[in-house]
C-alpha cells in the first residue's frame, strides 16, 4: 500500500531534481550517560528520537539550504505513524511507502568522553514487488537532470544485484546516482561506476581490504577509484577533514576543529554539501569544502540535526 504523498519539485533555480531514496529507515534515539561502563548496569537520559535514515538525513541537510527535493521512504506500518509525524515536523516533502512490520531502531549512547555506542535492531522485509514498487515511482520522473542517493543498508528481502539493475536503469536515464551503501563491495562500485560514492575511513579500508596510515595513501586510492571509472570520490575522514578525487584533480581539505555533540548524519550532511555546491556550479574543490563545512556543522547538533546554515557558512569561511 502506497501512502498520499506525491513526488513534487519546488521552483528550483537550480533546475535539478533531487531524489533521496531510503529503503531501510531507522528511528535514532540518543542517549546520555556521564560514564558508559561494559557489563554493568547504567543509567541514560534520552537526549532525542529522531526519523533517521541516511537519505532522510540527507534531505533535512538539503532543507537547511532551501535545496528542493524529495524522500522516498519505505515506512513499517507497526510504527510508522510516528516516523511519518516526525517527517512532517520536520518540513520534508517525502513519499511514504508502506510495508508491513516495525521500523528499526537505533539507540545511540553518548557519554562524557564524546565517544558513541550504538544498539541496532532488525527491521522490516521488503518484498520483490514492493521494491518494484519503489523503483517504479522513481523511474517515473528519473532523467538527466535528476541526482538520486542511494543510500543506507538494504533491508531485509532486498540484495545488492536488484539494487546495481535498479541504478543502472537510472543511469541509463541520464540520471546522476549517489552511493554510499555499506552492502557493495568495490566490485559492485566499480561495476556501477556512481557520480559520487563517500566511504569514511573505516569504509574504505574495507573496501580495499588494507589498512592506511597517511591522508596522502588515502587520496592516491581515491584517485585510483576515480581513474577507474568512479566520477567523484569523496572519503570522509572525520576530524582529519576529507580527501576528494575527481575530473577537475584530487584534493585534502582539513576540518577546524569545533565541540562535536553528535557524529550520527554527518557523513550524510557532507554528500549534502557536496549536492547543494554542485548543482549551484561551484567547482569541486569548491564542492569538497562545501562538503566539509556541512559535516563540521552537523556534529555539532543534537542527534541527526541538520546542518546550521550560519554555522555551515562560517566554517565555509575558514577553509
Amino acid at each position: 500500500m502506497r501512502g498520499s504523498g506525491k513526488i513534487s519539485f519546488g521552483e528550483c533555480a537550480e533546475a535539478m531534481k533531487i531524489i533521496t531514496l531510503t529503503l531501510n529507515p531507522a528511528f535514532d534515539m540518543h542517549c546520555l550517560t556521564d560514564e558508559f561502563r561494559p557489563e554493568r548496569e547504567n543509567f541514560f537520559e534520552i537526549l532525542s528520537e529522531d526519523a533517521g535514515g541516511k537519505g532522510i538525513n540527507i534531505s533535512r541537510a538539503l532543507n537547511s539550504f532551501n535545496v528542493a527535493n524529495t524522500a522516498i521512504v519505505v515506512v513499517g506500518k507497526e510504527n510508522g505513524g510516528e516516523y511519518c509525524k516526525k517527517l512532517g515536523q520536520s518540513s520534508i516533502n517525502y513519499v511514504p511507502i508502506f510495508v508491513n512490520g516495525r521500523i528499526r531502531e537505533n539507540i545511540i549512547l553518548h557519554d562524557k568522553t564524546e565517544k558513541e555506542t550504538r544498539v541496532s535492531f532488525n527491521g522490516f522485509t521488503v518484498s520483490e514487488e514492493l521494491f518494484s514498487e519503489v523503483v517504479g515511482e522513481i523511474e517515473k520522473i528519473a532523467d538527466g537532470d535528476t541526482i538520486i542517493t542511494v543510500t543506507g543498508s538494504n533491508p531485509k528481502g532486498v540484495n545488492v544485484s536488484q539494487v546495481k539493475t535498479f541504478v543502472s536503469e537510472l543511469q541509463e536515464k541520464g540520471a546522476k546516482v549517489v552511493i554510499d551503501n555499506r552492502s557493495f563491495t568495490l566490485a559492485d562500485i566499480l561495476e556501477i561506476k556512481p557520480f559520487l560514492i563517500k566511504p569514511n575511513r573505516e569504509e574504505i579500508s574495507a573496501f580495499t581490504g588494507r589498512e592506511f596510515s597517511s591522508r596522502k595513501e588515502i587520496l592516491s586510492t581515491a584517485k585510483l577509484l576515480h581513474e577507474k571509472g568512479v566520477e567523484n570520490v569523496l572519503i570522509s575522514l572525520g576530524k582529519d577533514g576529507a580527501v576528494l578525487a575527481c575530473d577537475e584533480g584530487e584534493y585534502t581539505l582539513s576540518a577546524p576543529k569545533v565541540p562535536v555533540i553528535s557524529t550520527i548524519g554527518a557523513g550524510d550532511s557532507m554528500i549534502a554539501g557536496f549536492i547543494y555546491a554542485n548543482i549551484c556550479g561551484k567547482t569541486k574543490k569548491e564542492c569538497l569544502k562545501y562538503a566539509v563545512a556541512f559535516g563540521t556543522s552537523a556534529c555539532k547538533q543534537k542527534g541527526t540535526l541538520p546542518p546550521d546554515r550560519a554555522d555551515t557558512d562560517n566554517i565555509y569561511s575558514m577553509l
